[in-house]
């Protein structure tokens, strides 16, 4: 385990991708004869070495076109960069230290002519050995990393598919592999922290995978009208046969603040597949607060067009109003459709 699980836990779920344009631009009519070399300019890892330091770049682009399917067909546009460069080495006591700099530059174009934009960055350090790996920086997502559901295709990801409660951006934490278990803890500056637990084998021709992750931290509510602090337990568990995978998570969270109690329980479950180059998923949650329902799914294809180089489209629902003790914990109520192109390198 090093500074790559970090990375993977900076970046959102909608890892952002490559301009129409220039696939418009690139995929002409006799596609069948177009050389898939030519579209992979980055066909070698970015990678050099100055001195006993390894230098490695990765990166990853994508532009999601999304049309809201429940306001009049409103639809927007985002681009989306990611980058992390890692320069990392291996001292005489065989211990790995690695620096990791991660970058993410995004704009949104609507249909009213505006356009946002913004960059945003981040830097950790990772100390490993036979031990384990020390990671410091934000690594507050580490844990959920090691336990979570398999992070949704492309810019296609489920709503509602964690707890409430979330660690501040400046952590330490620790992976460990045992065996056939990996450990995982996580601690930020408020004292609010995780732990994990992943075990995986494989039996016969298939594989099993199980979680479990318990997390103490505080949530506040879009109108910040108060602040709770959370108690949470998620499992989860994961079957692979083949290119098909099949999994499920059940979390229960405990709110509280100045006297007000909310239990939140909830289920999630996807499956997905690939045949050739088209892949095929299919998620769905369902959660109750209180009495109250909340639901989301997302269903959708991806399409492998070249080296490092994929489109995926489908449509995403969410359906979830809930108010307990005069404070509205979440809101949200929409119906989309989302194509997307990504490339990585």
């Amino acid at each position: 385990m090093d500074a790559n699980v970090a990375c993977r836990a900076f970046f959102s779920p909608a890892l952002r991708a490559i301009g129409a344009a220039w696939l418009s631009a690139t995929l002409t009519p006799a596609a069948a004869q177009i050389s898939y070399d030519s579209l992979s300019m980055f066909e070698e890892r970015l990678a050099a070495e100055v001195g006993d330091v390894t230098f490695r770049l990765n990166g990853l682009l994508e532009t999601p076109t999304m049309l809201d399917l429940d306001a009049d067909r409103e639809r927007d546009s985002e681009f989306i960069g990611n980058f992390d460069l890692t320069a990392g080495t291996q001292w005489p006591n065989r211990w790995r230290v690695r620096l990791t700099y991660l970058g993410q530059y995004a704009t949104r174009s609507l249909l009213d002519g505006e356009v946002a934009e913004g960059y945003d960055e981040n830097a950790l350090l990772s100390v490993g050995g036979a031990w384990g790996t020390l990671l410091a920086g934000n690594v507050s997502g580490v844990v959920r990393e090691q336990t979570r559901r398999l992070r949704g295709l492309g810019g296609h990801s489920l709503v509602f598919d964690d707890v409430l409660g979330r660690l501040s951006e400046r952590s330490v934490g620790y992976v460990g592999r045992y065996g056939p278990w990996v450990m995982s803890t996580v601690v930020d500056e408020e004292d609010s922290f995780e732990l994990g637990a992943t075990f995986r084998r494989p039996l016969g021709n298939k594989d099993y995978r199980l979680t479990a992750r318990y997390v103490e931290s505080a949530y506040a509510p879009r109108d910040e009208s108060v602040l709770f602090d959370t108690q949470a337990v998620v499992i989860g568990g994961e079957y692979i046969y083949g290119a098909t995978l099949v999994d499920i998570s059940l979390g229960h969270e405990r709110l509280s603040s100045n006297g007000l109690g909310v239990d939140r329980s909830y289920l999630s479950s996807g499956i997905r597949t690939k045949r050739g180059a088209v892949g095929f998923f299919l998620e769905g949650h369902r959660g109750r607060i209180e009495g109250q329902d909340v639901t989301s799914a997302t269903v959708g294809l991806e399409h492998d067009l070249a080296r490092g180089l994929s489109a995926t489209w489908g449509v995403h629902y969410a359906d979830a109003d809930v108010r307990v003790g005069g404070v509205r914990l979440m809101d949200s109520r929409e119906t989309q459709f989302i194509l997307s192109f990504l490339y990585g390198f």
